[in-house]
């Protein structure tokens, strides 16, 4: 499967779906009321995905540029599965108190991810120390654009952007709602799409250069990843109903009150 299309619809298919699964196991999560368990039982995702990243260091080949995609993802679905379950999140878990100023509203909006934000880093510096002279690198650049996509994505959330899908947030993490900014675009944003694309476009001027089917696919592969982290933060600013493409998959919302008073979604 070397087909610079195939590639990219395998890319923007795999990204769709564990978007999807993991918004289906949170659901899940919030019904049932026991989120450890969700994702205790996942954890064999992230074991995959730290095999299949390690797997693919020394692997040159297509099925090794597949492989390093595959497990960075893996990893980093892992990760955002037990974030928003609530079970790496911060040390805060309480709405924003009105009337802070932005210094003390910023370091209390990073105390409610500190833990998951400290997961993402403990991830990459992981794949950085497994990756240095390694041959395939297809891994650890997978993720660093992941990386890179949800620090900016959480920043303009954080600074204000005209559009907020809020129908996804977990029962648990509702206390977030209160610290993201609906408005006008900052200095995040030109920021946040000035570097996606310049990324964007250096994966596709590699790939449209590119001269063997292990290029071909790995460039492909980041192409289509980069082009859909540019395509989210686009979405921050255009109305486009992007929450439809999940919520026909989705569980029905649980209605009841939790344990701790609070309905779900």
């Amino acid at each position: 499967m070397t087909s610079t299309w195939i590639v990219s619809l395998f890319a923007i298919f795999v990204w769709w779906f564990a978007t999807g699964a993991i918004l289906v196991a949170v659901r899940r999560a919030d019904r049932i009321g026991n989120h450890l368990s969700v994702v205790i039982r996942a954890l064999p995702i992230l074991l995959f995905g730290i095999w299949a990243a390690e797997a693919s260091l020394t692997d040159v080949t297509v099925a090794g540029a597949y492989l390093g995609f595959a497990g960075a993802l893996a990893i980093w679905a892992w990760i955002e599965l037990a974030f928003l379950t609530g079970i790496i999140t911060g040390p805060v878990s309480e709405d924003c108190p009105p009337g802070l100023d932005e210094r003390t509203r910023f370091f209390r909006a990073f105390a409610t991810i500190a833990y998951h934000e400290l997961a993402l880093v403990i991830g990459l510096l992981g794949l950085v120390l497994v990756s240095k002279g390694a041959p395939n690198q297809m891994a650890l650049v997978t993720y660093l654009i992941l990386f890179l996509a949800r620090i900016s994505a959480k920043l303009n959330l954080f600074y204000g952007v005209p559009r907020i899908n809020t129908e996804f947030v977990p029962s648990r993490l509702m206390h977030l709602k209160s610290y993201f900014r609906k408005g006008s675009i900052t200095w995040a944003f030109p920021a946040s799409i000035t570097v996606l694309t310049a990324i964007t476009v250096v994966c596709a001027e590699r790939l449209w250069h590119a001269q063997s089917d292990v290029t071909i696919v790995g460039f492909a592969l980041l192409t289509a990843l980069s082009a859909l982290a540019l395509l989210e933060h686009w979405l921050m600013v255009v109305p486009l109903p992007d929450a439809k493409l999940w919520r026909w998959m989705l569980p029905a919302p649980n209605t009841l009150p939790n344990k701790d008073g609070r309905h779900g979604l």
